[in-house]
């Protein structure tokens, strides 16, 4: 058995901080004396306030960017579709087209109306832009019958397309795909307006008087980029701030051991997810895959890192998307994962390329290396830069590639339906059969239906080991006592519109 030490470095990642501005009547800035402000502390730090562009899938900018703009259609805090601009959908005579009603009265934080033709420019602006959240609309095309009404057509029926709406956000015509500079201080039609943005560094916000559900509880919010996890803890605990998400597990029990601050760990959507290059000589065959998959302690390594926000996953997805299918446990057994691979006649002479981006993941992926090294599989860790990662994961360049893949539509359509299928060359594997049942889980309107088949998909995929699933994903939240109203988000998107606060 592999043994290794815990480190804190598991979560010395770069972090969201809202720290509230100074109110009207003299509150201080964070926890303070402040009434109607909010500090508090998320995951990953704010590069950019497109939604469209190439950061617009990162959490950072999903989180400004629910702030500031609307969209559509979003989901709640269950996974459910909510009405944004739209009041009210239907799809067409197939999944292939679906309409989308606008309510009245929706304006722009400058006060003019939000209107059809935004909608469809800032469609369009997406796939110009082809950011990660155009991979979701391959070909579509959305028009606008009339000023309050919007049609998104698809090249196939795509009953997914009401939740991967939930990506995209919708700002004035008129801004350019080369417009940064709109971005600066962004106009919206979301619960918040934008003061000042200096990227991984500050995002200033005040609410927004003109939003069509009525300005939020909070008068401003302010996000900051602190590295330093310990400062940022200690924020928490002396009140500078009032909200934190993304603790590692070892700094639970002291913020438990706080006066005053609540503690509650939800499940993800995000599930550990390794898969292998099928197209490499050896790893093509589904028994090495396998055998690769048992040679891993996964459950003494989640309870050495993880004890409270991870756990064995038994699907593909986590059990809050729609797609979710108990499978059956890969369980950790060497000498068979020894016998198979000699079998197979894998050469354990041959170096795998494990790559993987983000410091907080290196004990995981250093502890699953050692655990192959046990059963002679030797492995070269490669940690990469976001940008050199991406690149090599689109061109295959690895052997075994590690992510913490959520699904934020809450719909496996845009996990396996996306990822999966022959034409997609992620993984390196290719099954017609497969391809087949994603095809008809995507075209039924049907959920039940859709459901059925993302699990007959799951199968075959869990089954061949296109990759190892090892672990889904809690997310730590905590909040101090001047936070009434919070609701922890299972995709690390807290929505802060809808926060409220003690009495001054």
């Amino acid at each position: 058995m592999t043994h290794f030490r815990k480190s804190t470095a598991t979560a010395a990642v770069a972090v969201l901080l809202l720290t509230a501005c100074s109110t009207t009547t003299g509150g201080t800035a964070g926890g303070g004396t402040a009434g109607r402000d909010l500090t508090a502390a998320g995951t990953y730090p704010i590069e950019s306030l497109d939604p469209h562009g190439a950061q617009g899938a990162t959490t950072g900018t999903q989180l400004a960017a629910q702030a500031i703009f609307s969209r559509l259609v979003r989901p709640d805090a269950t996974g459910q579709v909510t009405g944004d601009l739209a009041e009210k959908w239907e799809p067409g005579a197939t999944a292939a087209q679906w309409n989308f009603h606008l309510r009245s009265g929706a304006t722009f934080s400058d006060g003019k109306p939000v209107t059809s033709a935004d909608v469809v420019a800032s469609f369009e602006r997406m796939q110009k832009l082809d950011g990660p959240n155009a991979a979701n609309f391959p070909d579509y095309e959305m028009t606008a019958p009339s000023a309050d009404q919007v049609t998104l057509t698809a090249p196939a029926p795509d009953a997914s397309i009401p939740r991967k709406l939930g990506l995209f956000y919708v700002i004035p015509a008129g801004v350019t795909a080369e417009d940064t500079a709109f971005f600066e201080r962004p106009v919206g039609s979301g619960p918040f307006t934008v003061n000042r943005f200096a990227p991984s560094e500050v995002l200033a916000m005040s609410a927004n008087s003109k939003h069509w559900a009525g300005a939020p509880q909070l008068d401003r919010l302010e996000i900051r980029t602190i590295p330093d996890l310990s400062a940022r803890l200690t924020a928490l605990r002396t009140g500078e701030v009032d909200v934190v998400w993304g603790i590692p597990d070892d700094q639970l029990p002291v913020l438990r051991g706080t006066s005053g601050v609540t503690v509650e760990t939800v499940p993800s959507t995000a599930v550990f997810t390794m898969w292998f290059n099928s197209s490499s000589p050896a790893l093509k065959s589904p028994k090495v895959r396998r055998a690769l998959w048992q040679a891993v302690d996964f459950a003494t390594i989640i309870k050495q890192l993880y004890p409270e926000t991870g756990a064995l996953a038994d699907g593909l997805v986590a059990p809050p998307v729609l797609g979710y299918a108990k499978q059956e446990p890969v369980g950790y057994d060497p000498q068979a994962a020894k016998a198979a691979l000699r079998e197979a006649g894998f050469e354990s002479g041959e170096k795998l390329r494990l790559q993987f981006s983000d410091a907080e993941f290196r004990p995981f992926v250093q502890a699953v290396a050692s655990g192959l090294a046990e059963s002679g599989v030797q492995v070269d860790v490669l940690e990469k830069e976001k940008a050199v990662f991406t690149k090599d994961l689109l061109a295959l360049n690895w052997d075994i590639n590690f992510q913490q893949l959520a699904t934020p539509t809450y719909d496996a359509a845009s996990n396996l339906g996306r990822l999966y299928p022959c034409a997609a060359g992620r993984t390196g594997y290719c099954n017609k059969e497969l391809d087949a049942l994603l095809a008809k889980a995507g075209a039924s309107a049907d959920e039940a239906e859709r459901a059925e088949l993302y699990g007959q998909a799951g199968q075959i995929i869990w089954r061949d080991a296109v990759g190892m699933y090892p672990m889904t994903v809690k997310l730590a939240y905590a909040w101090g006592k001047k936070v009434t109203e919070f609701t922890p988000d299972p995709s690390g998107l807290p929505d802060f519109s809808r926060v409220k606060l003690t009495a001054k």
